[in-house]
């Protein structure tokens, strides 16, 4: 057995070199439909079967919600699946989470629905900051500018209408931006269906280690359709990008580095369908715990 289980504190120690990953998981009784045992529990159990990786599962309904900080110093990588008690898990919540991902000591893959994670949310905040900085205050000698951040009105889908977010609206004087108003990402899309069709999955980045081994074009059996505008920072890359019945398209597989770690966001996972139970799903996982575990630090 690659781990020791500490039932007292809920944390694990490791023997060797393994990746250590711990998959979160509210645990909604929908997935009894595609999971006896839950997604999570399925999901760390096939990771936790791989050569050099050690998985844990964990849920909200655990002690400190799953998330404790034990839990948290024992984990390589943080992957997340949550869906209608997202707002049980509050931003105070989530700054553990935030400090180790920014300081490369955590990965972070936000599955499905989990675009509305509370951690999610929280990184892509982070992100948009980070980016609007960078865009109006390239330098230390740039003129000051003042930041004035938008929340979005709580977990509301926006409208295809809606403008898309993030978005940044500058102010200037004489010439000079001063302030520059940003909504902050809303981190959802305008339309969804559950129609358990097909959809076709083409790997664009194909040279990139979340890649590797994956077909230049795959289909998922079922599935639930997410359609663009996807209302997220810019990804500092596009892994994959999925196609519809009815031609809708979606970005997938995003990439963002936030500061020195990394996050990564993977559309498919939609309760009822039994998505991590599929070889390729399951190998876009090993590769991407896999190489956010054994280059925490490195970009």
């Amino acid at each position: 057995m690659k781990q020791l289980l500490f039932l007292l504190l809920g944390t694990w120690t490791l023997l060797g070199e393994d990746v250590r990953v711990l998959v979160w998981d509210e645990r909604q009784p929908a997935q009894k439909q595609a999971y006896p045992d839950f997604l999570g529990n399925t999901l760390a159990s096939h990771l936790d079967s791989l050569p050099g990786i050690s998985a844990l599962a964990t849920s909200l309904d655990a002690p400190d919600k799953g998330i404790s900080e034990g839990r948290l110093d024992a984990a390589d990588v943080l992957i997340w699946w949550g869906h209608v008690r997202q707002a049980e898990i509050t931003p105070e919540d989530c700054r553990p989470i935030l400090e180790r991902i920014k300081t490369g000591r955590l990965g972070f893959i936000a599955l499905h629905s989990a675009h509305w994670a509370t951690p999610f949310m929280e990184a892509m905040n982070a992100r948009t900051r980070m980016d609007a900085a960078k865009k109006f205050s390239p330098s230390p000698s740039a003129p000051k500018v003042a930041f004035e951040w938008v929340a979005p009105p709580g977990r509301i889908s926006p409208s295809w209408a809606s403008l898309v977010t993030p978005a940044y609206l500058a102010y200037q004087r004489h010439g000079v931006v001063t302030t520059v108003r940003v909504d902050l990402p809303n981190c959802c899309f305008p339309a969804w269906r559950n129609d358990g069709k097909p959809s076709q999955i083409l790997t664009v980045a194909a040279g990139h280690p979340i890649a590797a081994g994956l077909p230049k074009q795959w289909t998922l059996r079922a599935t639930e359709m997410y359609a663009e505008p996807f209302h997220i920072p810019e990804p500092d890359q596009v892994i994959f990008k999925e196609t519809f019945s009815q031609e809708e398209w979606f970005r997938s597989g995003c990439l963002w580095h936030l500061e020195k770690g990394k996050i990564f966001y993977f559309r498919p996972g939609h309760e009822t369908h039994p998505i991590f139970t599929q070889e390729l799903p399951l190998k876009v996982m090993e590769n991407t715990v896999r190489w956010m575990g054994n280059s925490k630090s490195a970009n």
